[in-house]
Order: structure tokens, then C-alpha cells, then sequence
């Protein structure tokens, strides 16, 4: 029997959705941006707010608050379509995703900035870099913060995160930016355990 989840439309959670036995749900360039169109679409019909983002290989990663449906629909939403759209470009049979998605509140300033520092860093933080520099990591939502005039996604919010940096940080994005750099926070985000957010 599958246990109900309670959700505070007011909170942010960080959803982690891995690919089943941990293999990848994103093969090319194209999947990536299939997924980015997906959640555009999603948006439109579910309203919904993010802080931080990242696609991986085998998995993504969010930091998200919904604006008027459970959590539960929107991952709904998200996972089908781009699930219906992966089997019909690879002509795929059975699921592609490992379980239902991990989610756990985040409900604290030092929270945020450190799940979404986490999130963030997850391309430089695998066994081989992925890129040499965050911003050049094209699957994240850091190069918009990174570079403040670049048009953002419409769910992305930028104004968030730099107010509750630290006093020794400019309370700005590229302070952010630089606080993500600086600090190497230690998330354990792993669907069997609780989730701890630490410094």
C-alpha cells in the first residue's frame, strides 16, 4: 500500500527523481532540453516556483514550491509526459524511473541556500568533472544566476536565495554565486534515509 504524503503548499522541498537501477534518463543534448520544454508546459497548466535545478545523466535534482496543486501533480505531470516522450524517441518498454520521486521539506533560510548549493554543484562534485566551471553548465539554473541578464525560465525565481546569504556575502546573485563556490555542503539525499542539511 503506498503511503499518502502530506505537503505544505508554502514549503520548498528538494525532489530528487533518479532513473531506474540508477541508469540514465538523459542520453543526449536533446533529452535534456525535451525535459526543459516539458517543465514549461507543466508551468503553464500547474503554476509552480523553483530555486535551484540540475539535470544529470541518471537523475535530476529540485528545489521547488507549488502555487496552487500538490506536489504530487506536478511530479505527476512532469514524469509522464517526459516518460511517454523517452519511450518514444528510444522506442523504450517499461519505466524509466527507479521509484516515486524523494521529497523533503525544506523549511529553513541556511536550508535553502545549502540544499540549493548542493543542487548546484552537482556537475563538479561527480567522479569526473563535468564541466571546469559551474556557469558553463548549460542543465542548471546556476548560469541564470551567474549571469543576471540572461532570460530566465518564468518558475525560476532569482530573488530568493541571495537574501538570506550570510553578513560576509553581497546580498546579490553573484554573491550567491560566490557563496556556491566557496562552501562545500554536505547533503545526504538518499530516498531510505532522512534528508540533513549541513554546512
Amino acid at each position: 500500500m503506498t503511503r499518502k504524503r502530506n505537503f505544505n503548499l508554502d514549503s520548498y522541498y528538494h525532489v530528487i527523481m533518479r532513473g531506474n537501477n540508477r541508469q540514465p534518463i538523459f542520453g543526449s543534448h536533446r533529452d535534456k532540453l525535451e525535459m526543459m520544454r516539458i517543465f514549461h508546459y507543466v508551468y503553464d497548466k500547474s503554476p509552480f516556483e523553483i530555486l535551484a535545478y540540475c539535470f544529470m545523466t541518471n537523475h535530476y535534482h529540485l528545489l521547488i514550491k507549488s502555487h496552487r496543486d500538490p506536489l504530487s501533480k506536478i511530479m505527476a505531470l512532469l514524469n509522464r509526459r517526459y516518460s511517454s516522450s523517452y519511450s518514444k524517441r528510444y522506442n523504450h518498454v517499461g519505466r524509466i524511473y527507479q521509484r516515486r520521486y524523494f521529497a523533503k521539506k525544506v523549511d529553513s533560510p541556511i536550508g535553502l541556500l545549502t540544499v540549493s548549493n548542493y543542487i548546484h554543484r552537482n556537475p563538479i562534485e561527480t567522479k569526473q568533472l563535468m564541466v571546469e566551471r559551474l556557469e558553463w553548465y548549460p542543465y542548471s539554473s546556476y548560469p541564470f544566476y551567474f549571469e543576471e541578464n540572461k532570460p530566465a525560465p518564468p518558475f525560476l525565481n532569482r530573488d530568493v536565495l541571495k537574501k538570506h546569504l550570510p553578513a560576509t556575502f553581497e546580498k546579490s546573485n553573484a554573491g550567491y554565486c560566490s557563496y556556491c563556490l566557496n562552501h562545500r555542503p554536505r547533503v545526504e539525499a538518499d530516498e531510505r534515509t532522512s534528508t540533513v542539511y549541513e554546512t
